[in-house]
């Protein structure tokens, strides 16, 4: 993993944020839009779309991957927008295609200038969520940068009073 580099001249330091479609996702763009904004720094969205396997259906796997792309870029495009709104910071938003844990680390391995990766668990009784419990559980002691967990229960002023 390189070295970051956030703290030399010309950089800044990026906090990331996985964009997906579970409630507690709001939380965790509040959150780190709002700690950008606070430290100088700026904020990356990245939506992961989950791997095509339409091999023998070409024409049908390049409809079904436009058809993902758009949904991508609407989505990240509605949270951009709040986290123009809360915190008037206009985010990086990255699009990649595969598994979501693999792309996050080279998303991280790429941009030497990210430094924390926010991430919000599920205030449900299931667990704090997949992707939060894939990291937590596999690799936390390894992984190359922090990773703040911001409980999905936190309502705004909680969160404001945090970042």
């Amino acid at each position: 993993m390189p070295k970051r580099r956030s703290s030399e001249p010309g950089h800044r330091r990026k906090f990331l944020v996985v964009i997906d479609d579970t409630p507690e996702c709001d939380r965790a763009v509040y959150f780190a839009s709002r700690r950008a904004r606070q430290t100088g720094g700026s904020l990356v969205m990245l939506y992961v779309m989950p791997p095509g396997d339409y091999q023998h259906w070409l024409g049908v796997e390049t409809i079904m991957r436009a058809e993902a792309q758009d949904e991508a870029r609407r989505v990240l495009g509605e949270f951009a927008e709040k986290a123009r709104k809360w915190a008037g910071i206009e985010p990086e938003l990255v699009i990649r295609e595969g598994n979501r844990a693999e792309e996050l680390l080279a998303v991280i391995e790429e941009d030497e200038d990210i430094v924390v990766l926010v991430l919000a668990a599920s205030a449900g009784k299931e667990g704090p969520g997949p992707l939060v419990s894939a990291i937590v559980s596999r690799s936390a002691g390894t992984y190359p940068i922090p990773i703040t967990i911001v409980p999905g229960s936190l309502s705004d002023e909680e969160i404001e009073a945090l970042s």
